[in-house]
């Protein structure tokens, strides 16, 4: 954007100053569901539900949030996530049910949904199960594969054979110690500066022992819902009902099998009563966490 003298502003320099948000809790199916919420002046424009990835918080958000101010926007700290309680998931229906448990409890209806990864994927049940809760979703890279993943019965991985995530070390002495540690390893090396710090910082919780800091996801948690994975083979059945409409940006899918890479089945949209599909090439499936600001245009352009 260029100003009236011909000085050139970034979106974000146009974007008034919004304030952190309220924390608050729900009771939602047997556990207490945290839900970081910003306010917003009086107005009619719809609020803004965030859904995080797998092993991250809903505070991962905070860059994009802050550019919509107009809209009240609500951040989910997933079961088992950030500083909701819940242990290991074994299905993934449950996230999509406690997301629409929390959105009963505070009334709300007609809102757009922005989700990533297995929260993109809790975002289409949650929508598919309660017709009315969303009128747009957005969806970046969604954990939703191709029809072939689902039809096997078998586990991607067992307590014999856990997923690696299980062995990721959990005790830090300070968020900044995190951040030290990861900051040149994939794939945080490749995300904003300022998400990655909101990650670390967020993202511990303090030591049963009194002692230092260990990962609000415990790698337990994290280990689950890869293994779990399988576990809602219904998920395609449920997005051909889904008939609001639905963004699906899907990112590189370079078949390594890696974290960057999309799981997004590439015919996903098409299913859709009101699919569309935005393919990114240029980002790993870490988007919104790489480049906030690109992922707040793409919401942007999409809710008008």
């Amino acid at each position: 954007m260029i100003d009236t003298h011909g000085a050139i502003r970034s979106f974000s320099d146009m974007i008034p100053h919004r304030t952190g948000p309220i924390t608050q809790t729900y009771s939602v199916n047997n556990i207490t569901l945290c839900v970081h919420h910003w306010a917003a002046p009086e107005g009619d424009q719809p609020p803004l539900i965030f859904a995080h990835a797998t092993g991250f918080h809903g505070r991962v958000f905070d860059a994009i949030i802050e550019q919509f101010p107009a809209h009240p926007a609500y951040s989910v700290d997933l079961r088992g996530h950030g500083q909701s309680g819940g242990g290991p998931i074994s299905d993934w229906r449950l996230a999509a049910s406690d997301i629409a448990g929390f959105l009963a409890a505070a009334g709300i209806t007609g809102a757009i949904g922005i989700g990533h990864s297995m929260g993109a994927h809790a975002l289409m049940q949650a929508a598919a199960d309660h017709p009315g809760l969303f009128t747009r979703l957005v969806l970046f890279d969604p954990v939703i594969f191709a029809p072939a993943f689902y039809a096997s019965p078998e586990p991607l991985f067992s307590a014999d054979n856990p997923h690696p995530a299980i062995r990721r070390k959990r005790d830090f002495v300070s968020p900044e110690a995190m951040i030290e540690r990861f900051a040149a390893r994939d794939p945080y090396r490749l995300f904003d500066r300022r998400v990655f710090v909101d990650y670390c910082r967020h993202g511990l919780v303090p030591a049963p022992s009194g002692e230092g800091f260990e990962l609000a996801c415990a790698p337990e948690v994290e280990a689950s819902v890869y293994a779990s994975s399988r576990s809602n083979g219904a998920i395609l059945d449920a997005a051909r009902t889904v008939d609001i409409p639905v963004l699906v940006v899907r990112a590189q899918a370079t078949g390594m099998g890696d974290f960057k890479s999309s799981p997004t089945w590439p015919d996903l949209a098409k299913i859709l009563p009101q699919g569309t599909d935005l393919h990114r090439p240029d980002r790993t499936h870490f988007h919104p966490l790489e480049d906030p600001a690109d992922a707040a245009r793409i919401i942007a352009e999409w809710i008008g």
